[in-house]
């Protein structure tokens, strides 16, 4: 027996139909003991990895509240009409896959329907944080997406909403707009879903062939490169700190003639406890300079370490706090993101 596909609607009227209904024995303006709707937004061509955001609004709402879908594929986010129109469009598959992952509606409105008159007037700024990185890469990207994600949770009118780690500026830039414009939604972010060999799940894989897949694997590979070196960097500070005077028995290691033991013991002493920013920067672009020569190349964009709450780059003196690894590149003729999150200063 194969899971239900999801209710389609396409207008705003039948999303208001579909709205909860109050729980018994709630009052206007109480707090609710469990959400009762919680939104995941899509431009389609559903994957794995939105279905991990599905089954985590699922599993927040429980079997009693709502998880509605949305797929639009906004045009304020697009640069170029062709890159609008290459865009792959699988309602059937989505609807199919929001069915089986936990959801209970698909929004499908059309851009009509989410921009009567045209494009809109009057947007939302994504602001400085929205020039930088993906935002400079992509000018205007930032406030088309903020502007379309406002609209939609007007629309949806959700209590929770449920975004990827993966699009990690984006997911920045709609906490910072919820916050500075006090919209009455929590925002959910969730861990980045990836191939088993690492690839990050996106809809644009499907473009890669064969030998570009291959060379993409670099993103992921100098992601895990970097959060490699700092938690070694991490547990050599942390044997120092148990250790005592590493420096004293490296010096008598080496008078005894043990050079490679005296050389770890000697890596402990200098262990700095935050990994260095600069160690970390460098073990991502070994790989991905490694990738450059590949055929086909990787084409870098950016490598970036960055504080998360504002998307400016981590000094090389910081010694804790959080942190993202960003990459962009291109494989082709294929434009790749990736990220990981990090902790400097951890020696446990």
């Amino acid at each position: 027996m194969t899971d239900p596909a999801a209710t389609l609607l396409r207008t705003a009227a039948e999303l208001d139909a579909h709205t909860p209904a109050v729980t018994a024995g709630s009052t206007a303006g109480a707090p609710r003991a469990r959400p009762e709707r919680a939104a995941v937004m899509t431009m389609g061509a559903l994957h794995e990895g939105h279905a991990s955001l599905i089954r985590a609004a699922r599993a927040a709402v429980g079997p009693a509240g709502q998880v509605v879908v949305t797929v639009f594929v906004n045009p304020l986010q697009f640069g170029e009409a062709a890159d609008l129109e290459r865009y792959p469009r699988t309602l059937d598959a989505d609807l199919a896959l929001v069915g089986a992952a936990g959801g209970d509606v698909v929004f499908a409105p059309s851009a009509d329907e989410v921009y009567p008159g045209g494009e809109p007037q009057v947007r939302i700024s994504a602001g400085p944080m929205g020039e930088r990185l993906e935002g400079a890469s992509r000018p205007g990207h930032f406030d088309g997406m903020l502007t379309v994600v406002a609209k939609l949770l007007h629309l949806t009118r959700p209590d929770l909403a449920f975004y990827g780690q993966k699009d990690a500026q984006q997911l920045a830039l709609i906490r910072r707009m919820v916050r500075d414009l006090n919209f009455p939604v929590e925002i959910v972010g969730v861990e980045t879903a990836r191939e088993p060999d690492g690839l990050a799940l996106s809809s644009r894989n499907r473009f890669l062939d064969a030998y570009e897949r291959h060379t993409a694997l670099a993103l992921s590979r100098a992601l895990f490169a970097a959060r490699d070196r700092l938690a070694a960097q991490q547990a050599l500070h942390a044997r120092a700190l148990a250790g005592g005077s590493s420096g004293d028995r490296a010096a008598g290691l080496t008078r005894l003639g043990e050079a490679r033991l005296a050389a770890d013991a000697q890596a402990v002493a200098r262990a700095r406890p935050d990994g260095g920013p600069a160690a970390v920067r460098a073990a991502a672009r070994a790989v991905l300079d490694d990738a450059a020569a590949e055929q086909p190349p990787l084409d870098l964009d950016y490598v970036a370490l960055v504080d998360p709450a504002d998307f400016t780059e981590i000094p090389d003196d910081r010694t804790a706090g959080d942190a993202v690894l960003a990459v962009a590149a291109r494989v082709g003729t294929t434009r790749l993101i990736d990220n990981i999150p990090l902790t400097f200063g951890a020696t446990t």
